[in-house]
């Protein structure tokens, strides 16, 4: 027995060594943490549990029988943060640079199906080089085994990877259908092909840094949520932003105490929206004074910066924002900004997250760029989120809602739940400007006449009671009291059902 107990305890020493000491070093000297340091700053102390620990890859060929390391270069398992069930698999770069192999991706898939039986989140520390080489088609079978259940686990659990390294080739389809792709600035990048490959195809001259790196992901592409400066505040952030989730899709979002009062009242509310309607102001300051104590977890901060989206507490339950921003654009929807609310619109959805609009939308992005991309198709997807979604939506109209923009924007007649405006609302088919310019066409050229006409337009429909006289608006609330009407709307929609008619799936303008 005392021989046993001294094999296994060997066996486990050497399997927490992973590729050595000196890869160790090498790893830390990069500024980064091992695959099981990085798991003991995530879970809580003490609560990992580990599976596999002694799993080897099978393969023979070209010397690889006589480099068998325990864990086979992923720690995989499950624990607990802030008390809640999660399973987690942290890729070992110091092993094979964290290489897939057939192995590697049966430990992976063992806790994700694991997870989707018990309903828990799954987060992904990825530190890879990809495919290992050595196994083939194997290798590559492995990564679409856990390709298939991340599919299978797509609005069943909260699926989150954590860039920490690299991630290039078929390896980046897994994060990619995760819910949420966090990056480590500097020491994580992510790409299809990378910089070599694409110097040879298209002779362009570009960095590992430049090409997938963490900026260009949360910048330029959209393809990433947010970056962070080193593995330490990465993994401290993804602490912060798991306690916004619920466990799985049968669950409600959780709830934390708080102290501020659902009934509070800021004045300073009322004169936020400059009396110019072409003057900008920042909707976050809205969301900010709006919220649980003003905690916001804002997503893609830095990409189609026209909308804004992430989490916030509203009496101590989650509660996801979309809001258009004025600051940038006008606050105009185009391409980039409808993807980027139309993902989140749906995963709040999928997971029981009550929805809060805030709306001041001028219309779509005009201009060729825009048409060419495709803004018709991209745009609907928006509107299909909006219109599909079935949990609690709750919209506030704070200036401009035009055109097709507004019908969009969870109004009404998307089965909107509760939709208030603020006595600044201007709901219209257009703004008054160019709606004169259109039904006084012959008109256009006496100033004093457009001036007219625009100030009749204005009296007629550039505010809300057009609309609630429709009953498309529920109310036009005080926008001192809109934490206030908010918090009760959302108690009162804490019981609703509504179900979309029975299909496999619908068909998402994608």
């Amino acid at each position: 027995m005392h021989d046993i107990i001294a094999e296994l305890e060997k066996k486990r020493a050497l399997a927490r060594l992973g590729g050595g000491q000196r890869r160790i070093d090498t790893q830390h000297a990069k500024g980064k943490l091992t695959a099981r340091e990085r798991i003991e700053l995530l879970l809580d102390p003490g609560s990992f549990e580990e599976w596999d620990m002694f799993k080897e890859h099978r393969c023979h060929d070209f010397g690889m029988d006589a480099q068998k390391v325990p864990s086979d270069g992923v720690v995989t398992g499950y624990g607990t943060i802030h008390g809640r069930m999660v399973f987690v698999f942290s890729q070992d770069f110091t092993v094979f640079g964290g290489a897939l192999s057939e192995a590697h991706a049966e430990k992976i898939c063992k806790i994700m199906d694991k997870a989707m039986q018990v309903g828990a989140p799954v987060i992904g520390l990825n530190d890879s080089g990809g495919a290992r080489i050595q196994e083939g088609v194997a290798a590559l079978g492995g990564y679409a085994e856990v390709f298939q259940r991340n599919v299978l686990a797509s609005g069943v659990i909260p699926q989150i990877s954590l860039i920490m390294g690299p991630c290039a080739g078929g390896a980046v389809y897994s994060p990619a259908m995760t819910d949420f792709i966090f990056m480590v600035k500097d020491t994580s990048y992510m790409f299809v092909t990378g910089p070599d490959v694409v110097k040879t195809v298209t002779h362009e001259e570009v960095s590992a840094e430049e090409l997938g790196g963490a900026l260009t992901h949360t910048t330029k592409s959209g393809v990433a949520d947010l970056a962070f400066e080193n593995d330490v505040e990465a993994l401290l952030k993804l602490r912060e932003f798991f306690d916004y989730l619920p466990l799985n899709n049968r669950e409600p979002p959780p709830v934390r105490e708080n102290s501020d009062p659902a009934d509070r009242l800021d004045y300073s509310l009322d004169s936020l929206v400059p009396d110019n309607p072409n003057q900008p102001y920042d909707i976050k300051e809205l969301i900010h004074k709006v919220v649980d104590e003003g905690e916001f977890f804002e997503l893609a901060p830095d990409h189609a910066k026209n909308i804004v989206i992430g989490f916030g507490r509203m009496e101590g339950s989650t509660v996801g924002f979309v809001a258009n921003q004025p600051m940038v654009l006008a606050g105009c929807l185009d391409i980039k900004s409808s993807i980027k609310a139309a993902r989140f619109v749906r995963f709040c959805d999928a997971f029981n997250i009550p929805i809060v609009t805030f709306v001041d939308v001028p219309g779509f992005l005009p201009g060729t760029a825009q048409e060419y991309g495709g803004i018709i198709k991209h745009g609907a997807k928006l509107l299909y989120a909006y219109a599909e979604c079935t949990v609690p939506k709750v919209t506030v109209i704070t200036r401009k809602a035009y055109g097709g923009a507004y019908d969009v924007m969870a109004s009404k007649h998307l089965r909107g739940d509760v939709n208030f405006a603020w006595p600044s609302a201007e709901i219209a088919v257009m703004g008054p400007k160019g709606a004169v310019e259109i039904i006084f066409r012959e008109e256009k050229n006496d100033p004093a006449k457009v001036a007219l006409r625009e100030a009749e337009y204005k009296a007629k429909f550039a505010n809300p009671f057009v609309a609630g006289a429709r009953g498309f608006i529920d109310d036009v609330i005080q926008p001192h009291e809109t934490r206030k009407r908010i918090c009760r709307s959302l108690i009162m929609l804490r019981n609703k059902k509504l179900e979309n008619p029975w299909r496999k799936h619908g068909n998402i303008p994608l």
